[in-house]
């Protein structure tokens, strides 16, 4: 049995993004709420919090989106769609790319990319191409246990004071 065509999310992207945080495709979790980053265990949202002093995690989510492109933040995933059964990165089959060459005209102002784990850093080769910063960082993913919350902060925390945000 293989498993359906799955379609990511649309870009949360303004005119005065500045960084760009990339994942991979959204878990299943994400997909059937349709928000970025939904699953509990997900520490893309705490970790903003702690780096801005802003609890978004109690915050509904588009205020949560409005926040992040208030600030020059980017969300999207390298690919818009794909086979997977499941949430993990490793079982992604089929996977077709988003126009990650026109992020410079969604985006006038970004200054630099940062890919959201190992998966969406196989990326690495077109997004460096746009002739901007282009860092890998930890995954917020629960199946990266690996790293603690604190290592995962003090990483993030490098690539957004390089942009000023």
């Amino acid at each position: 049995m293989t498993a359906d065509e799955l379609k990511g999310l649309p870009p949360v992207i303004g005119r005065d993004t500045r960084l760009l945080v990339l994942g991979s495709f959204p878990s299943v979790a994400s997909l059937q709420a349709q928000q970025y980053y939904a699953h509990p265990r997900n520490q893309f949202w705490p970790l903003l919090s702690a780096l801005w002093g802003v609890d978004l995690v109690g915050m509904p989510y588009r205020a949560r989106l409005a926040e992040v492109k208030r600030r020059g933040l980017g969300i999207w995933d390298v690919y818009a769609s794909c086979r997977r059964e499941g949430s993990l990165d490793s079982a992604i089959e089929a996977a077709v790319p988003n126009d990650l060459a026109g992020l410079k005209q969604r985006a006038p102002k970004l200054e630099a990319v940062a890919h959201n784990g190992g998966e969406s850093a196989r990326s690495l080769r077109i997004t460096a191409s746009l002739g901007l910063p282009v860092g890998k960082l930890p995954s917020t993913s629960p199946a990266n246990a690996s790293w603690s919350f604190e290592r995962k902060l003090e990483a993030w925390r490098a690539a957004f004071r390089s942009v000023g945000i």
